[in-house]
């Protein structure tokens, strides 16, 4: 999940996953799966390099795991 700001200030985790398409002609509009539209704060370059470090966490962590299940395999 990553974490943006709706114009009001309040903050709220979406689904990346979830992620159609983003506008930002000026307010960044995110168009999520299913048809909820959200206005956030955080510019189309911020919400990407919010995207890309959300799946570097994730890809850091299954290779994390799959290093662990190998050392467990092999004791």
């Amino acid at each position: 999940m990553i974490i943006v700001t709706r114009l009001d200030r309040t903050r709220f985790a979406v689904n990346p996953d979830l992620i159609e398409r983003v506008h930002e002609a000026p307010d960044t509009t995110l168009h999520v799966v299913g048809g909820r539209v959200y206005v956030i704060q955080e510019s189309l370059p911020a919400l990407i390099d919010l995207i890309v470090e959300y799946r570097a966490r994730v890809l850091a962590s299954a290779q994390t795991l799959a290093q662990h299940q190998q050392q467990q395999s092999e004791a």
